[in-house]
């Protein structure tokens, strides 16, 4: 007997962060709401390290949704609700844990993934930095059949985006998402009404990896261009903030620009110096260029967030003319 949606459709759903959450709100909103929700457990948050509930937590208890939280999908617990929900479809966004083959093969059309690139560029677990990092001029979500290989499974359908669409990263996050969910949403309803749909499978040119981010990603190498750190600090603004030291003093960079490249530092500036710039602006030389810094944290008193202005009238012995920007460690 063919395969075929049953009717309604029943969906599981796997997914923990912020990105999740929107897809899920996509598919709650359309004819493919979901009847159960996979999630990571818990975590400590906070000074307080208080247990706290994740996105798609929160989301699916505002749906009144059942829940589960294993610390792995090999649970037998977990394996005992899927089994009995018996899901058609389970669809995975940014959830955080391997599948094993049992959990692929459970649903009847398999698990559909949202993943945040235009594959096969930018497979694994950070494709929206790694791509902003490398430069590239658009992006995109795919919607992929999930196999054991990490991201290689073949694709129902792509959307892609400009970045300069986004003003930010989290802008550039949330745009994906929605997206991400309307492209889910069309290629279930393709699949209602063609069952035998084949997706296309990946080609090997042009394949990458999207390593997870960890905190040496986060040091600013100043004799890198201007360019290239800009990217730097605007793919990890919106959670994992790049940074440098000035002094012994931790900064977080969250915004900056590169100056145009007929700006360029004198011959006497060494990468990380600060150069003459006023009392407004601060300006840095880097291996290629200049970097006019627009926001930034400083760790001292209460860390606020503030501009380059008000960076050089509270910590004049910091940014002043000379005094030289290195990587240091993160602490």
């Amino acid at each position: 007997m063919a395969k075929s949606f049953q009717q309604p459709c029943k969906i599981a759903f796997a997914g923990s962060p912020e990105f999740a959450a929107t897809v899920l709100q996509r598919l709650q909103a359309s004819d493919f709401a979901c009847g159960l929700v996979l999630t990571q457990p818990d975590r400590p948050k906070g000074r307080g390290r208080t247990l706290s509930p994740n996105a798609v937590k929160s989301a699916a208890i505002d749906y009144g949704l059942p829940i589960l939280q294993p610390t792995s999908l090999r649970d037998e617990t977990a394996i005992g609700v899927l089994t009995e929900f018996s899901p058609d479809v389970l669809i995975v966004a940014a959830y955080g844990l391997l599948l094993p083959q049992q959990v692929l093969d459970l649903p009847t059309f398999g698990c559909l993934n949202v993943h945040a690139s235009l594959l096969p560029r930018w497979r694994g677990a950070a494709p929206i930095e790694r791509a902003v990092m490398a430069g590239d001029e658009s992006t995109g979500v795919s919607i992929m059949q999930m196999e054991k290989g990490l991201d290689t499974g073949p694709v129902y359908a792509t959307a892609s985006i400009t970045m300069a669409e986004c003003a930010h990263v989290g802008e550039l996050e949330e745009q994906l998402a929605r997206r991400g969910g309307d492209l889910m949403v069309d290629v279930l309803q393709r699949l209602r009404h063609n069952p035998d749909l084949q997706p296309t499978p990946q080609p090997e040119v042009g394949a990458c990896y999207a390593n997870k981010l960890s905190a040496p990603d986060r040091l600013i190498d100043w004799y890198c261009s201007a360019e290239q750190i800009t990217r730097q600090i605007w793919a990890l603004s919106h959670r994992m903030p790049a940074i440098t030291r000035l002094n012994d003093t931790q900064i977080q960079l969250l915004s900056a620009s590169p100056l145009s490249s007929s700006s360029k530092p004198s011959q006497a500036s060494m990468p990380g110096q600060q150069v003459a710039s006023g009392r407004k602006a601060i300006l840095v030389a880097c291996g290629e260029g200049l970097l006019q810094i627009e926001t930034l944290k400083v760790a001292r008193g209460k860390g606020l967030v503030m501009d380059a202005a008000a960076a050089r009238n509270g910590y004049p012995d910091l940014f002043d003319e000379q005094s030289v920007f290195t990587a240091g460690a993160v602490s």
